[in-house]
């Protein structure tokens, strides 16, 4: 019951909606549901990407009456009321999501209860609502003081990550694989980062305007200077792109769910992979481009529009793309993302 305003945007995933609805990167978001059928399996308490649920509204077809799944504790409208997550169903989805693919993400409002009032007072209400364009909203989502996550089995390296809104699942692919992950607060310094003795420095994915974010931007900067190993994903991957001196925009309706399809032009390989953006890397496809720090060339590319997907320095242990390799919920093709990232380590150190 009650009222939210957010971008009215949606998601192609059939499964995953525990994922998505705990995911930072949806904050201020009000979240549509292309599969019309959402809340089949409950909500469990191993799932979440986060400790809340940071979607603003959540819009689906038909939500599941009675949840069924040997790991389900609650179902998703239990969930929802206890987070205080304003929601609507019965909505035509299909219909609402073509009306967004044609004019664009916009601003909506979901009233319910003592909310409703006459249309005119509602549309005024999202009128006035912000909008995504210039927001900066990293601050909001990230970890107020940092936390370590560490190697699981042997420690090989360490690595700063840079919480923009980052999701449990990055840090636990990486300390899979031998790293300790130290997850420092969005407004971190070089000091900081440094001081934890890292052989890489992550930049996380993360809600908002990337033409707002210029403290990460300068303290990637920081770290390219050094020649440090980085792997950006997602808002890291915007972030890179401006440090190098490219632009960036807002698409139209953007990329969300985990069937994309992306071509990873180092191997020529297609992935279908996980996303989450409304905005993307303005750089040039066709030849690698000089930057302060060395060539840079795109590395992935949407298959379904040509949007950058990737970047990658060619002169310096810099890497980063555009969706989530860490695919919680999603498909694994890319994966072997995070295993460059040590190549790049191991390389470093060698």
């Amino acid at each position: 019951m009650g009222e939210t305003f957010g971008e009215a945007v949606f998601s192609t995933g059939m499964t995953g909606y525990q994922e998505t609805l705990t995911d930072p990167s949806y904050h201020r978001q009000v979240v549509v549901m292309t599969a019309p059928h959402i809340g089949n399996t409950g909500v469990n308490d191993e799932d979440p990407e986060s400790k809340r649920i940071w979607v603003s509204g959540y819009v689906v077809r038909d939500p599941a009456r009675t949840p069924s799944n040997w790991r389900s504790r609650r179902s998703l409208d239990e969930e929802l009321t206890a987070q205080g997550v304003v929601g609507i169903s019965g909505i035509d989805t299909r219909a609402l999501t073509r009306h967004l693919r044609e004019r664009g993400a916009m601003r909506v409002g979901i009233f319910s209860g003592a909310a409703v009032a006459d249309e005119a007072t509602l549309l005024a209400k999202v009128q006035a609502a912000p909008q995504m364009k210039g927001a900066d909203l990293s601050g909001e989502v990230a970890t107020a003081e940092t936390y370590v996550v560490p190697a699981i089995g042997t420690k090989k390296f360490t690595v700063a990550a840079i919480d923009l809104g980052i999701k449990g699942m990055t840090p636990h692919r990486m300390a899979e694989r031998g790293i300790e992950v130290h997850v420092l607060p969005a407004t971190a310094t070089a000091e900081d980062v440094y001081a934890v003795g890292p052989d890489g420095v992550f930049f996380s994915n993360g809600p908002g305007d990337p033409a707002t974010a210029d403290h990460p931007v300068a303290l990637m900067r920081a770290v390219l200077e050094r020649s440090t190993p980085l792997f950006g994903i997602c808002f890291g991957n915007q972030i890179l792109g401006r440090a190098l001196g490219f632009g960036t925009f807002k698409l139209k309706y953007g990329h969300r769910g985990i069937n994309q399809p992306v071509q990873d032009r180092t191997t020529g390989k297609v992935e279908v992979t996980a996303h989450n953006h409304g905005f993307a890397v303005d750089a040039p496809l066709d030849a690698p481009s000089d930057t302060p720090f060395g060539r840079a060339e795109v590395s992935h590319v949407c298959l379904n529009d040509n949007v950058v997907e990737g970047l990658r320095l060619l002169d310096r242990p810099a890497f980063s793309v555009q969706y989530h390799p860490e695919a919680a919920a999603g498909p694994h093709d890319a994966a072997y993302l995070f295993d460059r990232f040590v190549s790049l380590m191991e390389g470093q150190r060698a």
